[in-house]
Protein backbone atom coordinates (compact mmCIF):
# COMPACT_ATOMS: atom_id res chain seq x y z
CA UNK A 1 0.00 0.00 0.00
CA UNK A 2 0.85 3.43 -0.39
CA UNK A 3 1.61 6.23 1.99
CA UNK A 4 -1.73 7.75 0.75
CA UNK A 5 -4.21 7.69 -1.38
CA UNK A 6 -5.36 10.27 -3.55
CA UNK A 7 -9.16 11.24 -4.06
CA UNK A 8 -10.96 14.06 -6.24
CA UNK A 9 -14.56 15.34 -6.33
CA UNK A 10 -16.62 17.59 -7.62
CA UNK A 11 -19.11 20.17 -5.52
CA UNK A 12 -22.30 18.19 -3.98
CA UNK A 13 -20.58 14.93 -4.37
CA UNK A 14 -20.65 13.68 -0.90
CA UNK A 15 -17.61 10.57 -0.51
CA UNK A 16 -17.72 10.94 3.18
CA UNK A 17 -19.39 7.35 4.14
CA UNK A 18 -16.29 5.85 1.73
CA UNK A 19 -14.12 7.62 3.22
CA UNK A 20 -14.79 6.94 6.63
CA UNK A 21 -14.62 2.78 5.78
CA UNK A 22 -11.14 3.08 4.32
CA UNK A 23 -10.12 4.90 7.03
CA UNK A 24 -11.52 2.07 9.18
CA UNK A 25 -10.09 -0.93 7.06
CA UNK A 26 -6.82 0.89 6.37
CA UNK A 27 -5.76 2.96 9.09
CA UNK A 28 -1.85 2.93 8.23
CA UNK A 29 -2.53 4.38 4.39
CA UNK A 30 -3.79 8.21 4.52
CA UNK A 31 -6.62 9.32 2.16
CA UNK A 32 -6.29 12.78 0.54
CA UNK A 33 -9.23 14.53 -0.69
CA UNK A 34 -9.55 17.54 -2.49
CA UNK A 35 -12.59 19.32 -3.88
CA UNK A 36 -12.09 20.12 -7.84
CA UNK A 37 -14.56 22.15 -10.56
CA UNK A 38 -16.82 20.36 -12.49
CA UNK A 39 -14.88 22.20 -15.67
CA UNK A 40 -11.45 20.38 -14.29
CA UNK A 41 -13.19 17.27 -13.03
CA UNK A 42 -10.16 15.46 -15.02
CA UNK A 43 -7.55 17.32 -14.88
CA UNK A 44 -5.92 16.34 -11.77
CA UNK A 45 -6.87 12.80 -12.55
CA UNK A 46 -4.50 12.64 -15.90
CA UNK A 47 -2.26 14.78 -14.67
CA UNK A 48 -1.90 11.74 -11.78
CA UNK A 49 -2.30 14.50 -9.22
CA UNK A 50 -4.92 12.48 -7.72
CA UNK A 51 -5.64 8.67 -8.05
CA UNK A 52 -9.47 8.60 -8.12
CA UNK A 53 -12.08 10.99 -8.91
CA UNK A 54 -15.55 11.37 -8.38
CA UNK A 55 -16.55 13.11 -11.44
CA UNK A 56 -20.40 14.11 -12.92
CA UNK A 57 -21.16 12.88 -15.83
CA UNK A 58 -20.81 13.16 -19.15
CA UNK A 59 -17.29 13.11 -19.04
CA UNK A 60 -14.83 11.86 -21.76
CA UNK A 61 -13.87 8.02 -21.17
CA UNK A 62 -11.22 7.63 -22.89
CA UNK A 63 -7.88 5.89 -21.13
CA UNK A 64 -10.56 5.74 -17.93
CA UNK A 65 -12.08 3.15 -15.72
CA UNK A 66 -15.50 4.60 -14.79
CA UNK A 67 -18.23 3.08 -13.02
CA UNK A 68 -21.24 4.86 -12.82
CA UNK A 69 -22.62 5.39 -8.84
CA UNK A 70 -26.08 7.28 -8.63
CA UNK A 71 -28.26 9.96 -9.94
CA UNK A 72 -28.90 13.22 -8.87
CA UNK A 73 -31.93 15.41 -8.84
CA UNK A 74 -32.01 18.41 -11.21
CA UNK A 75 -33.59 21.23 -10.09
CA UNK A 76 -33.88 25.01 -11.67
CA UNK A 77 -32.73 27.65 -9.77
CA UNK A 78 -33.95 31.45 -9.55
CA UNK A 79 -33.75 34.77 -7.59
CA UNK A 80 -36.16 34.88 -4.66
CA UNK A 81 -39.87 36.14 -5.47
CA UNK A 82 -39.82 34.38 -9.04
CA UNK A 83 -42.80 32.66 -9.99
CA UNK A 84 -41.07 28.73 -9.38
CA UNK A 85 -41.33 29.21 -5.76
CA UNK A 86 -45.21 28.91 -6.17
CA UNK A 87 -44.99 25.29 -7.39
CA UNK A 88 -43.70 22.11 -5.75
CA UNK A 89 -42.23 21.26 -9.14
CA UNK A 90 -41.92 22.85 -12.73
CA UNK A 91 -41.70 21.44 -16.11
CA UNK A 92 -39.05 22.22 -18.46
CA UNK A 93 -41.22 23.66 -20.67
CA UNK A 94 -42.39 26.63 -18.90
CA UNK A 95 -38.89 27.75 -17.68
CA UNK A 96 -36.82 26.47 -21.15
CA UNK A 97 -37.08 30.18 -22.50
CA UNK A 98 -35.74 31.91 -19.08
CA UNK A 99 -32.54 29.67 -19.58
CA UNK A 100 -29.14 31.34 -20.60
CA UNK A 101 -26.14 28.91 -22.14
CA UNK A 102 -22.98 29.44 -19.84
CA UNK A 103 -19.89 26.52 -20.13
CA UNK A 104 -18.47 27.77 -16.23
CA UNK A 105 -18.59 26.59 -13.08
CA UNK A 106 -21.61 25.93 -10.74
CA UNK A 107 -20.74 29.01 -8.42
CA UNK A 108 -20.22 31.34 -11.50
CA UNK A 109 -23.78 30.42 -12.56
CA UNK A 110 -25.36 30.96 -9.63
CA UNK A 111 -23.31 34.23 -9.55
CA UNK A 112 -25.39 34.88 -12.96
CA UNK A 113 -28.71 33.61 -11.81
CA UNK A 114 -28.28 36.04 -8.90
CA UNK A 115 -27.72 38.90 -11.08
CA UNK A 116 -30.68 38.53 -13.47
CA UNK A 117 -29.18 36.77 -16.53
CA UNK A 118 -31.86 34.25 -16.65
CA UNK A 119 -32.60 30.65 -14.88
CA UNK A 120 -30.06 27.66 -14.39
CA UNK A 121 -30.74 23.94 -14.05
CA UNK A 122 -27.96 22.59 -11.76
CA UNK A 123 -27.69 19.05 -9.73
CA UNK A 124 -29.85 19.84 -6.16
CA UNK A 125 -27.26 18.44 -4.41
CA UNK A 126 -24.48 21.35 -5.75
CA UNK A 127 -27.43 24.21 -4.87
CA UNK A 128 -27.27 23.21 -1.89
CA UNK A 129 -23.88 22.35 -0.94
CA UNK A 130 -23.00 26.51 -2.23
CA UNK A 131 -26.16 27.55 -0.48
CA UNK A 132 -27.01 31.47 -2.10
CA UNK A 133 -29.57 32.67 0.42
CA UNK A 134 -31.19 34.90 -2.41
CA UNK A 135 -31.76 31.72 -4.84
CA UNK A 136 -34.87 29.72 -4.55
CA UNK A 137 -35.01 26.67 -6.52
CA UNK A 138 -37.77 23.51 -6.79
CA UNK A 139 -37.46 20.17 -9.30
CA UNK A 140 -37.49 20.40 -12.70
CA UNK A 141 -39.61 17.26 -14.69
CA UNK A 142 -38.63 16.35 -18.57
CA UNK A 143 -34.61 16.31 -18.15
CA UNK A 144 -32.56 13.54 -17.09
CA UNK A 145 -30.65 13.71 -13.90
CA UNK A 146 -27.29 14.11 -13.42
CA UNK A 147 -25.11 10.59 -13.43
CA UNK A 148 -22.22 10.59 -10.76
CA UNK A 149 -19.50 8.73 -11.03
CA UNK A 150 -15.78 7.15 -10.02
CA UNK A 151 -13.08 7.66 -12.54
CA UNK A 152 -9.66 6.17 -12.52
CA UNK A 153 -6.78 5.41 -15.19
CA UNK A 154 -6.82 2.39 -16.67
CA UNK A 155 -3.17 2.17 -16.54
CA UNK A 156 -3.34 2.82 -13.23
CA UNK A 157 -4.26 -0.90 -11.32
CA UNK A 158 -2.79 -0.33 -8.00
CA UNK A 159 -3.95 -2.50 -4.97
CA UNK A 160 -4.97 0.82 -3.13
CA UNK A 161 -7.00 2.06 -6.11
CA UNK A 162 -8.59 -1.66 -6.33
CA UNK A 163 -9.67 -1.41 -2.18
CA UNK A 164 -11.47 1.52 -2.94
CA UNK A 165 -13.18 0.69 -5.83
CA UNK A 166 -14.31 -2.24 -4.12
CA UNK A 167 -15.34 -0.37 -0.71
CA UNK A 168 -17.70 2.04 -3.42
CA UNK A 169 -19.21 -0.87 -4.88
CA UNK A 170 -20.00 -1.85 -1.17
CA UNK A 171 -17.91 -5.48 -0.70
CA UNK A 172 -17.44 -6.37 2.80
CA UNK A 173 -13.71 -5.98 4.76
CA UNK A 174 -13.77 -9.65 3.72
CA UNK A 175 -15.29 -10.28 0.47
CA UNK A 176 -13.58 -12.52 -2.27
CA UNK A 177 -13.33 -9.70 -4.37
CA UNK A 178 -11.45 -7.61 -2.69
CA UNK A 179 -7.86 -7.06 -3.18
CA UNK A 180 -6.47 -7.88 0.12
CA UNK A 181 -8.66 -10.61 0.73
CA UNK A 182 -7.95 -12.36 -2.66
CA UNK A 183 -3.92 -11.57 -1.62
CA UNK A 184 -4.31 -13.46 1.73
CA UNK A 185 -6.09 -16.29 0.16
CA UNK A 186 -3.47 -16.98 -2.46
CA UNK A 187 -0.58 -16.56 0.28
CA UNK A 188 -3.09 -19.12 2.16
CA UNK A 189 -2.86 -21.33 -1.16
CA UNK A 190 0.91 -21.22 -1.34
CA UNK A 191 1.28 -22.33 2.32
CA UNK A 192 -1.12 -25.09 1.88
CA UNK A 193 0.50 -26.54 -1.04
CA UNK A 194 4.18 -26.05 0.34
CA UNK A 195 3.15 -28.03 3.61
CA UNK A 196 1.45 -30.24 1.45
CA UNK A 197 4.60 -30.92 -0.56
CA UNK A 198 7.13 -31.24 2.95
CA UNK A 199 3.96 -33.72 4.23
CA UNK A 200 4.70 -35.96 0.80
CA UNK A 201 8.01 -35.26 0.88
CA UNK A 202 8.44 -36.64 4.44
CA UNK A 203 6.27 -39.78 4.19
CA UNK A 204 8.41 -40.93 0.76
CA UNK A 205 11.80 -40.79 3.35
CA UNK A 206 9.59 -42.80 5.91
CA UNK A 207 8.72 -44.89 3.17
CA UNK A 208 12.04 -45.18 1.46
CA UNK A 209 13.66 -46.11 4.82
CA UNK A 210 11.30 -48.27 5.66
CA UNK A 211 11.85 -50.45 3.23
CA UNK A 212 15.74 -50.09 3.25
CA UNK A 213 15.56 -51.79 6.86
CA UNK A 214 13.10 -54.21 5.78
CA UNK A 215 15.92 -55.25 2.88
CA UNK A 216 18.97 -55.52 5.64
CA UNK A 217 16.72 -57.46 7.65
CA UNK A 218 15.60 -59.82 5.23
CA UNK A 219 18.84 -60.18 4.37
CA UNK A 220 20.39 -61.29 7.81
CA UNK A 221 17.66 -63.40 8.24
CA UNK A 222 18.31 -65.24 4.67
CA UNK A 223 22.05 -65.36 5.49
CA UNK A 224 20.62 -67.57 9.30
CA UNK A 225 18.72 -69.95 7.43
CA UNK A 226 21.60 -71.11 4.82
CA UNK A 227 24.40 -71.56 7.67
CA UNK A 228 21.22 -74.00 9.61
CA UNK A 229 20.84 -75.69 6.44
CA UNK A 230 24.32 -76.40 6.01
CA UNK A 231 25.06 -78.10 9.17
CA UNK A 232 21.40 -80.02 8.51
CA UNK A 233 23.03 -81.13 5.40
CA UNK A 234 26.69 -82.70 6.54
CA UNK A 235 24.98 -84.09 9.78
CA UNK A 236 22.47 -86.40 7.15
CA UNK A 237 25.73 -87.10 4.86
CA UNK A 238 27.55 -88.44 7.66
CA UNK A 239 24.52 -90.55 8.47
CA UNK A 240 23.87 -91.75 5.06
CA UNK A 241 27.80 -92.76 4.50
CA UNK A 242 28.11 -95.57 7.29
CA UNK A 243 27.86 -98.88 6.24
CA UNK A 244 24.93 -101.40 7.24
CA UNK A 245 26.13 -102.88 10.31
CA UNK A 246 28.82 -100.76 11.36
CA UNK A 247 29.54 -100.70 15.18
CA UNK A 248 28.01 -103.93 15.26
CA UNK A 249 30.37 -106.95 17.18
CA UNK A 250 29.95 -110.15 14.68
CA UNK A 251 29.17 -113.42 16.24
CA UNK A 252 31.73 -115.84 17.17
Amino acid sequence: MPAALRVAFVAGVAPGKWFRRWEERFPETALQSQLVDDGRQLDALRAGEVDLAFVRLPVDREGLHLIPLYEELPVVVAPKGHEIQAFDEVPFAEIEDELFEYDGGPSERLDLVEGGAGLAILPMSVVRHLNRPELRYRPVVGVPGYEVGLAWLRENESDAVQEFVGIVRGRSANSSRQTSVQREEQEAARQRRSDRAAAQSAAAKARNEASRVGRKTGAGKAGTGNSRGARSSGKSAGAKGRHPGAGRRRPR
